[in-house]
């Protein structure tokens, strides 16, 4: 029996939506990378959205490509599987990167050494603030880091939900369906962001915001660890 578009597209929809909100890499990175460095939301939803696409549009291109040339869905799948594989364990990579620079730079804050008249040198403990002359990561090293790591990371639902229009309906309708969880995996995304955002807005954790930085590089790692060893 063939199945209809409109059931193709509600599963696309549904598939999109679950996908993206049990899986916590899609939102985590996002949300801690936000409040550690202190984004706006509009900046960190642009993030979001770029990251969004490219991890779509990957799977798009590779799905498309295995419809023209007539490749198996065990195939794609298999692919699809080794690049999950891969992007776990870059978010595990740029987690642990991530939180153990933060960490070193948040020791070097804190301990300067000083020279003073007379050759006497000593060194003392300082607050947590930035100094002028302290090596940060640019934000925009952050972001196509991000960006890297989701376009290689698969839309694992994605290829199926491809193969199934073009076998039963033909190749035009996979565009609409494409088009449909797309459209659901990003705003998803966006969602899931934003009540993270103002969630932890409403969280008190004054006492760990000097360790922010290395807390979020943490959770990002811990992101990448759930993807292996839960599969989401």
């Amino acid at each position: 029996m063939e199945t209809s578009l409109e059931v193709l597209l509600f599963s696309a929809a549904s598939i999109g939506f679950v996908h993206t909100l049990i899986g916590i890499d899609h939102s985590l990175p996002f949300v801690v990378l936000g409040r550690a460095r202190g984004w706006s939301l509009r900046k960190v939803w642009s993030i979001t959205f770029l990251c969004g696409f490219g991890h779509v549009l990957s799977s798009v291109l590779l799905g498309g490509l295995g419809i023209g040339l007539g490749v198996a869905i065990a195939s794609l799948e298999w692919v699809e599987g080794m690049r999950g594989e891969i992007a776990a364990w870059l978010l595990i990579i740029f987690g642990l990167f991530y939180a153990g620079w933060s960490f070193a730079r948040q020791r070097r804050q804190q301990r300067h050494i000083h020279s003073h008249d007379g050759g006497m040198v000593h060194s003392h403990e300082h607050g947590v603030q930035d100094h002028s002359h302290d090596v940060k990561i640019p934000a925009a090293a952050t972001a196509w880091s991000l960006f890297i790591i989701f376009v290689l990371g698969p839309c694992e639902p994605l290829i199926p939900l491809l193969m199934a229009p073009a076998v039963s309906l033909g190749p035009w309708a996979v565009v609409p369906v494409t088009a449909v969880f797309g459209f659901t995996t990003i705003i998803t995304m966006l969602v899931a962001v934003t009540v993270g955002f103002y969630g932890f807005k409403l969280t008190p954790l004054k006492r760990l915001e000097a360790h922010a930085n290395t807390l979020a590089g943490l959770a990002i790692a811990c992101s990448g660890l759930a993807i292996q060893l839960l599969g989401i």
